[in-house]
């Protein structure tokens, strides 16, 4: 019979094969992960797993402090998220590529990642993504996103499907290569038989979410492939086309450092929900849930 999702103080002394008083002074020193619902004591099962595999003997020792940046790919509920959270992380996002990077060499503690695999039809692989390597990591559900066609409000050119990306004249917003998004746009235009070099492409790269839907609006560009958050902060039209993972990868130690605490614990709140109701866009259902732990 599965264990359930939250373990009474029994059910986690018999997981953990210790006795109820041991586990009870776990709780008293703060080290153990649990809630208090109507005075009752609950253990997050899956938070539970993550405390026993951070305290693996043999895991990769640490040469130096990891600096406190969430990197990768932007996110615009992440970013409130972070300052409104008091977390206290430098926010350096650059592309899911460029945090993958810094995360696997020690330069960021977080990477927000949104990597599509055509070939898996699949989102965030760590193989694929070059994380297989890293023993120690973990994948946490951040939100689904609805990506599609950025336009400008009411859609003068009228535009509607991935295939009037080709028609002639229209000027294509894109992000840098290693960028979520650019993946996507990819994996489209091949299923679409879509010849990537007879496009017009925007002259510059867009190096955010916000600065794609910005260069539209500024008439820079006549459309993009984007999240419609960003739509809807620049007033812009929105064509929904896939909805996509989008994952904060970590190693397992970081998980348990007070700004990622401060992050999920600010998560749970209802001014938080109301925030991704009028951001649009974003299904939070599985925010906090595991999805990878090495």
């Amino acid at each position: 019979m599965p264990l359930p999702a939250y373990l009474t103080t029994a059910e986690a002394a018999e997981y953990l094969r210790l006795k109820e008083r041991k586990v009870y002074d776990l709780v008293s020193q703060g080290v153990i992960p649990c809630v208090r619902v109507t005075g009752k004591l609950l253990f997050p099962r899956q938070r539970i797993d993550l405390w026993l595999m951070n305290h693996l003997e043999g895991d990769d020792a640490v040469s130096s402090p990891t600096p406190q940046v969430l990197a990768g790919s932007q996110d615009p509920l992440l970013e409130w998220a972070v300052k409104e959270s008091g977390a206290e992380l430098a926010l350096l996002c650059q592309g899911s590529g460029d945090g993958v990077q810094r995360l696997v060499d020690g330069r960021a503690m977080l990477a927000g990642v949104h990597i599509w695999h055509a070939d898996s039809q699949s989102y965030n692989d760590p193989a694929t993504l070059g994380l297989s390597g890293m023993r120690d990591l973990v994948l946490i559900r951040w939100a689904r996103r609805q990506q599609g066609l950025l336009l400008a409000a009411d859609n003068p050119l009228g535009l509607a499907r991935i295939e009037d990306l080709a028609r002639p004249g229209i000027r294509l917003a894109h992000r840098q290569p290693d960028a979520g998004v650019s993946h996507l746009l990819q994996g489209l235009l091949a299923r679409h038989r879509i010849d990537a070099r007879q496009l017009d492409w925007a002259v510059h790269p867009s190096l955010s979410e916000d600065d794609l839907a910005l260069a539209i609006r500024q008439g820079e560009a006549d459309v993009g492939v984007g999240i419609e958050a960003a739509a809807r902060r620049q007033g812009l039209a929105f064509i929904p086309l896939q909805q996509e993972h989008f994952d904060v990868a970590m190693r397992r130690r970081h998980y348990f450092e007070p700004a990622m605490q401060r992050l999920l614990g600010f998560v749970g709140s209802e001014r938080f929900v109301q925030r991704a109701e009028a951001l649009g866009g974003y299904d939070i259902s599985e925010l906090g849930k595991v999805v990878y732990n090495a």
